[in-house]
């Protein structure tokens, strides 16, 4: 596959050395700098298995015909500093086409770092060179763990664009191992798995940790899909299989990971049929519960809790040290990880409006609405507030003394 390279030379800080920046079209070339990849993603602390070339390659042959891949590479006395993989599309807004630049990856990667350790006089370049190269509206970088190093770079092209939004997209919840683990949970949560453990074992299903394999990875995900499919992801079209890009992605990436052997699965399976489980991506001790579904028949069973719990276990038999959430929602999470949570990890998303005119009109819009959405939902609380009309209070209780709790909210 054919590269373009584009070089341009600037100071590189403190030190003084000339950084070098060059255009690629692709991470899958033959010529592309796979040890110098992984060199700069390992000196990243915040990168994540969603950074790996395993995954980046699989996003990038997974990409539409109409979406344009390009990676800046930055060079400083022969080392890598710098790999952006950018993706170029149209995205409407207000019903016009607008140029939109994110990292290559999104939407599935939960959580990736941007891999940059350059000083601030390349960072700045850094940012003229995507401007000169891609022409776009708006630039953003979606799930970015928070991270000094990161920060104080992204904060100096903030300040090179009409508008910049930095804000909270997620709070993942994460568990730290140790040897209280070893003991029952305690609260609400003991009666809850013990409950699930008893449907489980009363109907004859088995808990499976697997590790898979290349050759093992293709029939575990048709196993997991099926699963997906008819669960309530697959009837909403939202899953990580929901379309034949997505199922693609996920084969080659799932592939390409379990042969390094960075993916942990664990599952439910009843007379020999999975009927939940847990996929995840396993790194440095730590994993990253990607992907959870059930069959909606057997939902009674709990398994979800019990897979956690069974993520824990294998954690505490292996070593590990961390049970990450990877993603959640940032309102109304359900992840069963929360109970059992030592931390949280949060998530930015940073928008970049450039200063070409679609790029200006859309930062406008969003501090138009910033300003207006707090007036607008404290007025309409106000109404709301002014048709609220007293309630004579009644001396008859809802509920007779002798109601069953079943009866009752819990």
């Amino acid at each position: 596959m054919q590269h373009c390279p584009r070089t341009r030379r600037g100071l590189g800080g403190l030190s003084g050395v000339l950084v070098t920046y060059e255009w690629r079209t692709s991470l899958c070339a033959a010529d592309f700098p796979q040890a110098a990849y992984e060199a700069l993603r390992l000196r990243v602390a915040a990168s994540t298995p969603f950074n790996t070339l395993a995954w980046m390659r699989a996003a990038e042959r997974a990409l539409p015909a109409e979406q344009q891949l390009q990676v800046l590479l930055g060079w400083q006395a022969g080392q890598l500093q710098l790999c952006l993989p950018l993706v170029s599309s149209s995205q409407c807004f207000f019903g016009l086409p607008f140029k939109v630049i994110h990292h290559l990856g999104y939407p599935l990667s939960d959580r990736i770092a941007l891999l940059a350790t350059l000083e601030a006089t390349p960072a700045r370049q850094a940012l003229r060179h995507i401007r000169r190269r891609l022409p776009h509206a708006l630039l953003q970088f979606n799930e970015l763990p928070v991270d000094p190093a990161t920060d104080t770079l992204l904060a100096q092209w903030g300040r090179r664009s009409s508008t910049l939004e930095n804000r909270l997209s997620c709070r993942a919840p994460v568990h730290l191992l140790g040897d209280s683990d070893r003991q029952e949970v305690a609260g609400d949560p003991r009666y809850k798995l013990r409950r699930a453990r008893k449907r489980i074992a009363a109907c004859g299903a088995q808990v499976r940790r697997i590790v898979p394999d290349a050759q093992s990875m293709g029939p575990l995900l048709d196993a997991i899909r099926a699963v997906e499919a008819l669960s309530w992801k697959g009837d909403e079209g939202v899953g990580i299989f929901a379309d034949e890009q997505r199922r693609q992605w996920m084969h080659e990436a799932f592939t390409a990971l379990a042969a390094e052997g960075r993916v942990r699965v664990v599952t439910l399976e009843l007379d020999g049929r999975c009927i939940s489980y847990r996929l995840g991506l396993f790194e440095n001790g730590r994993v990253y519960d990607y992907n959870l579904a059930f069959v909606p028949q057997y939902a009674e069973l709990g398994s979800g809790r019990v897979l956690l719990q069974e993520w824990i276990d294998w954690g505490l038999d292996d070593g590990w040290n961390w049970i990450d959430a990877s993603r959640v929602s940032l309102e109304n999470s359900s992840h069963q990880l929360h109970e059992r949570m030592t931390g949280v990890l949060e998530h930015r998303r940073w928008s970049f409006y450039s200063w070409r005119p679609q790029g200006v009109c859309l930062g406008l819009a969003l501090r138009a609405w910033q300003y207006l959405k707090p007036r607008l939902q404290a007025y309409k609380a106000k109404r709301a507030a002014a048709r609220v009309k007293p309630v004579a209070s009644r001396d008859t209780p809802l509920e007779g003394h002798d109601a069953a709790t079943s009866h009752s909210q819990r």
